[in-house]
């Protein structure tokens, strides 16, 4: 079945190579990461092309997850995918109940317990302290004092924001 880019999740990027033998840096989401095995067929997207690729051999490394490709096998090969993009079918994510995927919270209209609209939730971003959602520049943390319901249907996200959060 073809598919397009749109039901399609990225996953990582690739940063370079590692070493002489082929293996490739690779910075995953936490959405897929778990998805990095051996025999994993992704979607590899650089420079507008877009090809199917085989996992052959995946380990981590400083935080950082090293990854061999069918068919790349040494460090030429490797640098040549520098800044390539991974991706998977969207139906292959699992999420938990309380999860969600950047794509599905940006657009989503950002709104008060006491009905005050505060914009649209421009991106995702994600620090050490916890995922932010920015809004009209500002950031407002994911946590569970703050956001008190993610209503993807209704296209809502309801926050109680402490005094000064989101005022201007």
């Amino acid at each position: 079945m073809n598919r397009s880019p749109n039901d399609r999740i990225p996953l990582a990027r690739l940063a370079g190579a590692f070493g002489v033998h082929g293996e490739i840096k690779c910075d995953p989401s936490n959405a897929g990461r778990t998805l990095f095995v051996p025999g994993a067929h992704f979607f590899l997207t650089q420079a507008g092309e877009t090809r199917d690729v085989v996992v052959s051999d995946v380990r981590e490394h400083k935080g950082r997850l090293l990854l061999r490709i069918e068919g790349i096998d040494g460090m030429e090969g490797a640098l040549a995918l520098n800044g390539a993009e991974l991706t998977v079918e969207r139906e292959r994510i699992e999420l938990a109940a309380d999860e969600y995927l950047d794509e599905d919270l940006v657009g989503l209209e950002l709104r008060g317990v006491d009905g005050r609209r505060y914009g649209r939730v421009d991106r995702v971003e994600h620090w050490p302290s916890s995922d932010m959602l920015v809004v009209g520049g500002r950031m407002v943390p994911m946590v569970r004092e703050i956001v008190r319901e993610i209503d993807l249907r209704g296209g809502l996200v309801i926050i109680d924001p402490p005094l000064g959060l989101l005022d201007d």
